[in-house]
């Protein structure tokens, strides 16, 4: 079955994850939504040239932010879902829905947190048509969207949390393989999962180093199943090629150590590997990537070809 869940007021929460908050759909394990969402504050928005989301605007006058983070649809919630069990979302689809993306560098944030000294807003022309952005000294940028906020409702015990920062739940995870097409596993903390996206991004780099991606509104298309046959407690991914694990902390060394701790493990489950096999395969052929450098919690993934575990 299809179900739809616009932006809006009553669907955005804007800031947070909260295990408490009430679902605005609940689906059958294996059906697909369709989840619209916005992305910035009244502030990013362009003055003139541009067409801006009427739902952009009525969710920035009727909604305030609860928490500093992100403006996220939902949750949905999956009927039958349960804490220890993994909720498969299958990334169907991810499409634009403006002409129009910002970028952000601010003072004491990014990367580089005190080499520029000045705020810089850009607001970005985007061509669906030719899927490229076009930036301010000419270059056509090919655009990759992706939601880099996608995520369950956090262990009841942590309470309300800020959208900012990824952890086990997933959330602000800025992983840009995460594009139509792709799979997200992520551990269920709650009864109904509860699962939220935004922070639509029509293109980003490994690191986001300046804070900000190409940030814009974006309509994804997502099946979710419930799956009781895996047990892992911290998010995975897959794309058609690569098997995927990730770390989370302010750490990057502790980062790159969960990421491969992980891989080690899965390569155990795919491909039988002994763990000093699946260790020297890791070394091997194995890809550390840095996610992103901003958010607090840092993140890593590594990336493992598939054809190297099933050959």
């Amino acid at each position: 079955m299809l179900h739809t869940v616009p932006a809006s007021p009553e669907n955005c929460a804007w800031g947070y994850f909260d295990p408490a908050r009430e679902p605005v759909i609940t689906i059958d394990s294996g059906d697909t939504v369709v989840i619209d969402s916005v992305s910035g504050p009244p502030e990013v928005l362009p003055k003139e040239g541009f067409t801006i989301l009427p739902e952009h605007l009525e969710i920035h006058e009727k909604c305030r932010p609860i928490m500093q983070g992100h403006i996220l649809t939902g949750p949905v919630a999956v009927r039958g879902a349960k804490p220890g069990q993994v909720l498969e979302v299958k990334i169907l689809d991810v499409e634009l829905r403006q002409d129009w993306g910002y970028n952000v560098i601010r003072p004491l944030a990014g990367t580089l947190p005190y080499d520029f000294e000045n705020s810089r807003l850009l607001n970005i022309p985007l061509d669906k048509q030719k899927n490229v952005a076009r930036l301010p000294w000419g270059l056509e940028l090919p655009l990759a969207p992706f939601f880099g906020v996608m995520g369950l409702a956090p262990p009841p015990n942590w309470g309300r949390i800020t959208s900012i920062m990824p952890r086990a739940h997933a959330g602000n995870i800025d992983n840009k393989e995460l594009i139509a097409g792709t799979t997200l596993y992520l551990p269920i903390f709650n009864e109904g999962a509860l699962f939220s996206c935004g922070d639509g991004h029509g293109v980003q780099g490994d690191g986001e180093v300046c804070i900000t991606a190409i940030e814009t509104a974006l309509r994804g298309t997502f099946q979710m199943i419930v799956r009781d046959d895996l047990g892992f407690i911290y998010p995975r991914a897959e794309t058609p090629a690569h098997y995927i694990t990730m770390g989370m902390d302010p750490d990057l060394d502790r980062c790159a150590e969960m990421a491969l701790r992980d891989m080690i493990v899965l390569l155990g489950e795919q491909g039988g590997l002994s763990r000093e096999d699946a260790y020297t395969l890791c070394s091997l052929a194995g890809d550390l990537r840095i996610t992103q450098t901003v958010n607090g919690c840092k993140g890593v993934h590594m990336m493992m070809a598939k054809k190297l575990v099933h050959f």
